[in-house]
């Protein structure tokens, strides 16, 4: 009879701490679905936003760009127009077919399922990307931007949101803030760029007008080993998806205007440019001087001294082409006779 009791209570206990692992397993963050309820994993697999595995981190970690150690450190906003030639591949398809979405999209799903961390985005001032300015994704994102979502309480008390994808306003984010550095590190002779966050600007259809609003900022370290296998179409005569978001971004295959610049005064290009004109003008003294700045980092030979060298060897061709051009209407060597009483001489002979 003891015997019967110990099974009995070997069996409820576990039983208890089986149902404990499942509620500790069981997903407490904001999720994805299509409509219909749908597990953890399928949602995982469908959205091809696996977790990291220790070898993604590890690839992220080395593709990392050290910027500490710079000794030249250039700030500079541009805002990227999705719907440009060079920007497409990153806007298109708005609407994710089989699981694959455009940049937001893919950003969206990210911040949603609490992967990546979505950073407020200040009225005035510069952005700070710490836990004090994470944005609240109910009341700073879903919300505001009128998002439709689903609250869904889980058995152990949780709540989380789903969201159908075909109500991720993908088509309307038609432009990007970029925040890029342009540094050279001295240590290693390196003048390269590297991308430091990403965010997001929603048009907004209004009766009194269209607007735009600067959604979220997000790290993208963050963001990069998962983009880094989101393959996009670049081409519309070779159809091949044969780079990535992260592709796309390294290589600088974007395109974009500079509209701000870090600064002491903290100001923007608009506050000191009356007229469109003179935004322009600006923007592209900013882009000179990026360029002016790597061309005085390599040695450049001085002019002044190859160019005797160079009008020494041009007279030099020229002296011998002449000389070939009057060649052939020059007479051989040749001798005439005046008659017995004259002398006869030869002319000079001209060595070809």
């Amino acid at each position: 009879m003891k015997r019967i009791y110990f099974l009995l209570i070997l069996v409820v206990s576990l039983s208890a701490m089986q149902i404990l692992q499942a509620q500790q397993v069981d997903r407490r963050t904001p999720q994805m679905t299509r409509g219909t309820e749908q597990t953890r994993q399928t949602n995982t697999i469908r959205s091809g936003l696996s977790d990291l595995t220790v070898r993604a981190q590890n690839m992220n970690e080395l593709l990392t760009q050290d910027i500490g150690n710079a000794r030249w450190l250039r700030i500079i906003y541009r805002e990227l127009d999705m719907l440009k030639e060079k920007n497409a591949p990153l806007y298109y398809p708005t609407v994710p077919v089989r699981g694959e979405g455009n940049l937001f999209s893919t950003i969206f799903q990210l911040v949603v399922e609490g992967k990546v961390a979505a950073y407020e985005n200040p009225i005035s001032g510069r952005e700070v990307f710490d836990e004090d300015h994470i944005l609240d994704l109910k009341t700073g994102l879903l919300d505001p931007y009128e998002i439709m979502y689903e609250t869904v309480r889980s058995p152990d008390g949780s709540t989380y949101f789903t969201i159908n994808e075909v109500d991720i306003p993908s088509e309307q984010v038609k432009s990007f803030y970029v925040k890029e550095a342009w540094y050279f590190d001295q240590n290693n002779s390196v003048y390269d760029v590297k991308i430091l966050a990403l965010c997001p600007r929603l048009n907004l259809y209004a009766d009194f007008g269209d607007q735009t609003a600067a959604m979220f900022w997000v790290l993208y370290e963050d963001i990069r080993p998962y983009v880094s296998s989101r393959h996009i179409m670049t081409s519309n005569i070779n159809n091949a998806r044969t780079f990535t978001i992260d592709d796309y971004f390294r290589r600088r295959m974007y395109e974009g205007e500079i509209y701000n610049t870090e600064n002491l005064m903290n100001l923007p290009l608009q506050s000191y440019s009356e007229t469109p004109e003179e935004l322009q003008l600006e923007r592209e003294r900013i882009e000179a001087e990026l360029v002016a700045f790597e061309q005085s980092l390599w040695f450049q030979p001085d002019s002044a001294q190859t160019a005797p060298t160079t009008r020494r060897a041009a007279r030099a061709a020229a002296r011998t082409t002449a000389r070939q051009e009057r060649a052939p209407a020059t007479p051989r060597n040749t001798s005439t006779s005046t008659g017995s009483g004259s002398s006869s001489s030869s002319t000079r002979s001209i060595r070809r």
